[in-house]
């Protein structure tokens, strides 16, 4: 298998500005095929700009990116066919039930017998005893489940989920979390944008950091914690959490610039 066949998303170089601000300055990473890869960043970092530029809705003003092995700029409809978009919104119709907001976008796909889909997919998503009922009625986590259940309608084998978590109580966020797992489990490639560091930690694969329009770090989990040395008090160890290097790497309150850019693939160096 060639690297581009490994990788179900690469992007190189990518630039995008709006009038004089610069939001994109060389974004570099690839995702695996089958993976969940999280972008992380805090508000304004150019997470949801790189998502629109993956699936199309945006073009870059520098750098190439492929999906699927299709190239975003020149074979936008292939790019469109292999990828669903989940927005920080859930976009579902709260007048028609769960089973019928399945079945329209069934039927809008035309794809055959649309009412098996949206049974097979109600009952993946743990929704089947909810899915007569009016989506109104539904708490943010199940509106949430359904939402990502509508995007995997015709089984598209990569997924873009942007900060689907925002606005969430905690069960409700760990139900998405598991819905999120279950599509990996299944082979589906996963790029998960968020804000939210215990997030990141608790789904992704591998984890890249995005600062000032730029990756400064990317690399598993493991990886990222050996960036900072252990503290060690009273000779009990302690392992750094994500949040640490995050800390230390984009500074408190997102301010910090001085941090120097990290590639990580099987060794931890400084470019």
């Amino acid at each position: 298998m060639t690297a581009r066949q490994a990788h179900a998303i690469q992007v190189r170089g990518l630039e995008k500005s709006y009038k004089e601000v610069k939001v994109l300055r060389g974004v570099d990473f690839a995702v695996a095929r089958g993976g969940i890869f999280a972008l992380l960043g805090s508000n304004g970092a150019g997470k949801t700009t790189v998502v629109r530029i993956l699936s199309t809705l945006l073009k870059a003003d520098a750098g190439t990116a492929g999906v699927n092995g299709f190239d975003v700029a020149t074979q936008a409809a292939k790019v469109r066919e292999s990828i669903s978009l989940t927005g920080q919104f859930a976009a579902v119709d709260e007048i028609l039930s769960g089973r019928e907001n399945l079945v329209l976008v069934a039927r809008l796909r035309h794809l055959a017998d649309p009412g098996k889909v949206a049974d097979d997919l109600l009952d993946r998503f743990s929704l089947t005893d909810a899915g007569a009922r009016r989506v109104s009625t539904y708490s943010g986590g199940m509106r949430r489940r359904l939402d990502i259940a509508m995007s995997l309608i015709g089984d598209p084998p990569v997924v873009f989920l942007d900060e689907p978590t925002t606005g969430l109580d905690p069960q409700a966020r760990i139900e998405v979390w598991q819905a999120v797992r279950e599509l990996a489990a299944r082979g589906t490639t996963v790029l998960l944008t968020t804000q939210y560091l215990d997030e990141a930690e608790q789904l992704a694969d591998r984890i890249a950091i995005l600062h000032q329009g730029r990756i400064i770090v990317d690399g598993t989990l493991a990886e990222l914690k050996r960036l900072l040395p252990p503290a060690k008090v009273e000779y009990v160890e302690k392992q750094p959490t994500l949040e640490d290097v995050f800390l230390a790497l984009v500074g408190a309150g997102g301010r910090g610039g001085d941090a120097g850019e990290h590639r990580i693939s099987t060794q931890t160096s400084d470019e």
